[in-house]
């Protein structure tokens, strides 16, 4: 199964869950918030295209220490390749965040039992803040779920 991407950062990010985390940016996008900080993303046929186990792999021996946020983009354009992708992951011991512009709602089930962490909601760049951690607005959640 293939997976398209923007770009994966290993070891880059103090803001995107707890702990140092890799950041995956999936590629394509149906939300377009205004003030979008990765606007590279939304073109659901850019990016790169990779094997989801492939990429499994990299990211597993690219983290230092195994922990993991998967962004867009939207990730649950590619519902059926991110649940896959999770699923190695969390089977390689990988501690996993989710950011989806979406309600809990949408989430699929199959991810849900392999994250540890969800943030869910729209960006609104009129409720932005730089004070509550792991969030870009105040409408959105950030929840542990295992």
């Amino acid at each position: 199964m293939k997976i398209r991407i923007n770009s994966y950062w290993p070891n880059k990010s103090l803001c995107d869950g707890p702990g140092i985390r890799s950041l995956l940016f999936c590629q394509g996008c149906d939300i377009h918030c205004p003030g979008c900080q990765n606007p590279s993303s939304w073109n659901p046929n850019a990016g790169i295209e990779k094997e989801v186990a492939d990429l499994a792999k990299e990211i597993v021996s690219s983290s230092d220490n195994k922990k993991v946020t998967i962004t867009g983009g939207e990730p649950l354009l590619q519902k059926e390749a991110v649940a896959e992708l999770i699923r190695l992951l969390d089977e390689a011991g990988m501690d996993i965040a989710l950011y989806t512009g979406h309600g809990k709602e949408g989430v699929p089930a199959e991810i849900l039992h392999h994250i540890k962490y969800l943030k869910y909601g729209p960006y609104k760049k009129e409720l932005h803040t730089s004070t509550t951690p792991f969030l870009g607005s105040t409408n959105q959640i950030f929840e542990r779920i295992r």
